[in-house]
């Protein structure tokens, strides 16, 4: 068993507690659809689409986050969600970073996430300075001595959001100043079954070692068979939940929707 009773009650409990926040604040929001309604010509359905992206929105990747921290301290000396670095990067560290991401754009080296670490390692850093953005890592965990700082993003990013977490997670590197595991995590594979081949990561990323998606992502954190049985805990307290949203919805649809 990949998760244990307690662990499961945990991400159980959370997920309820988010839901049940959506439910209740769902009333204030403004679900004014003008052209969606005149065009679809159907209240209920265009409710539906309007609650669902709701929460989509509202969980967003921090659900994951939070989920990843319940899942991997079990196994973990440490575990952190927006962990703040709160390091410097120099001039130095930041060029050698931006020539690497260039030579990978522009296919004049191939991927090699040890020998970049080194590049970047090597890289004089006393004279850095303070740089807020990038600094916050999604999701930290110590395990076995090592560290694992993640980056958790929406699953079908384009050209520029994988070259931005590229040159993030080298810049983590850069910023604790020794090595560590970087890596950008996708909660699930939305080209199941098939592999995750996104034309757009262009081979910026090293599969595997720094990108691990889906299953791959959540037994790594808790152990074989940890996807399956997190997909199984969604499925419980989607059927709780399923009637409390159906109404949501038909209360939506009738007092929000009104020309």
């Amino acid at each position: 068993m990949a998760l244990t009773k307690k662990q499961k009650e945990e991400i159980k409990n959370f997920l309820k507690e988010k839901l049940e926040e959506k439910l209740a604040r769902y009333k204030r929001e403004t679900t004014y659809m003008p052209f969606l309604v005149r065009l679809i010509q159907d209240t209920e359905k265009v409710a539906a689409y309007s609650f669902i992206q709701s929460v989509a929105t509202t969980l967003g990747m921090s659900i994951y986050e939070e989920i990843s921290r319940i899942i991997a301290q079990a196994s973990a000396e440490e575990c952190k969600t927006k962990y703040d670095l709160n390091s410097t990067l120099s001039r130095e560290q930041k060029e050698v970073i931006e020539e690497i991401i260039r030579q990978l754009r522009n296919e004049e080296r191939k991927v090699n996430k040890e020998k970049e670490i080194e590049e970047v390692l090597r890289a004089p850093w006393k004279n850095g300075k303070p740089q807020k953005e990038g600094r916050i890592v999604d999701f930290y965990m110590k395990r076995n001595g090592i560290e694992y700082l993640f980056e958790i993003k929406t699953v079908k990013p384009n050209i520029d959001v994988f070259t931005a977490s590229k040159r993030k997670l080298l810049e983590w590197i850069a910023r604790l100043r020794r090595k560590a595991e970087t890596i950008l995590a996708f909660p699930y594979n939305p080209y199941h079954p098939q592999s995750y081949i996104r034309f757009t990561e262009q081979g910026l990323l090293e599969h595997g070692k720094e990108l691990l998606v889906g299953k791959e992502y959540w037994d790594f954190l808790g152990g074989e068979n940890t996807y399956e049985e997190l997909l199984e805990i969604f499925d419980q307290v989607g059927k709780f939940y399923k009637e409390k949203i159906l109404e949501k919805i038909k209360e939506v649809a009738k007092t929000k929707f009104k020309d």
